[in-house]
């Protein structure tokens, strides 16, 4: 029996799912956080320890760790997890060409870009056996290159490709981004049957209000205010450039990114036995990536 147990974490706006085999006692946790201080260089393990907490009282084995795509908002647990439980972790494949690109802007000369960091590098249509469940994969690119779909009976983990309705979709100028192909894989996803439960991977609710966690497929297609039934493809893809256009970079992008593509792991460590993340001194990490000059200014992704 499939049984979701879904963490908000406040500060990136983050949902972490805890996903399990109910019988079987086994367990995944998809886009697991660890929540980081870009100030005092401390990464916070508190809310992950919660997730391990609900899946130790439930009797759970974490198997598996299953990242949507390398997300530029908040630093993952992936690493972390895989130490403290043994499980294995699953990307998709486009995880290299991700890699490629920001090992080079960060001059990361020792990061291997072929994906080794990851246990298993996942491609449309694999298939991820948990206790008696299956987890397929929808390969869903668009927000970045490595972005999939993690699909379990009629639920949907659908990274940032879909947001709630009334906040949209994600950016697509991230190298590797594609506008056209976001909607691409919005339209497949809309495609599943309008029951299919769409767990979202972030929320950003107003002061006061509860964060949205689940929509339908149905209520995805008739309200989400970017991509509801009727959107054209052209009308989307001129929407997203004129929006993304105006976006700054979010605020914990060059941390995030630097740990990542490494599966959560921290850089190597220098001759003192610390690890240090890079930032580029008057030099936009935008500009190194050839893009026009952004700035992080802390805007939602």
């Amino acid at each position: 029996m499939l049984e979701i147990q879904s963490f908000h974490e406040p500060e990136s706006g983050t949902w972490t799912h805890l996903v399990a085999d109910q019988a079987r006692k086994s367990a995944a946790v998809i886009d697991p956080v660890w929540v980081y201080d870009p100030v005092s260089g401390v990464a916070d393990s508190a809310f992950i320890e919660g997730v391990l907490d609900a899946a130790r009282k439930a009797g759970y084995r974490i198997e598996w760790v299953l990242e949507t795509h390398a997300h530029a908002d908040h630093l993952t647990a992936a690493d972390l997890l895989r130490r403290r439980s043994g499980a294995r972790i699953a990307c998709g494949h486009g995880i290299c060409q991700v890699q490629k690109t920001f090992a080079r802007a960060f001059d990361m000369r020792d990061a291997a870009t072929d994906g080794s960091q990851f246990d298993r590098l996942l491609a449309e249509g694999d298939v991820i056996a948990l206790g008696g469940l299956e987890i397929r994969v929808i390969e869903t690119p668009g927000h970045t290159a490595d972005s999939v779909t993690y699909l379990v009976e009629d639920a949907a983990f659908v990274g940032d490709t879909l947001f709630a309705p009334a906040f949209g979709t994600a950016r697509c100028d991230f190298p590797g981004g594609d506008a056209g192909q976001l909607y691409d894989s919005i339209a497949r996803i809309h495609a599943l049957p309008d029951a299919t439960r769409i767990h979202l991977c972030h929320d950003y609710p107003k002061a006061g209000a509860e964060p949205v966690c689940v929509v339908s497929v149905a209520q995805s297609r008739r309200d989400n205010i970017h991509a509801h039934a009727g959107t054209t493809r052209a009308g989307f893809v001129a929407m997203r450039q004129a929006r993304d256009a105006q976006l700054g970079l979010p605020r914990l992008i060059l941390p995030s990114l630097q740990v990542n593509i490494l599966a959560g792991a921290a850089p190597n460590p220098e001759a003192n036995g610390v690890s240090y993340l890079s930032t580029p001194f008057n030099r936009p990490l935008a500009e190194l990536l050839g893009a026009a000059g952004k700035r992080p200014t802390g805007e939602k992704p």
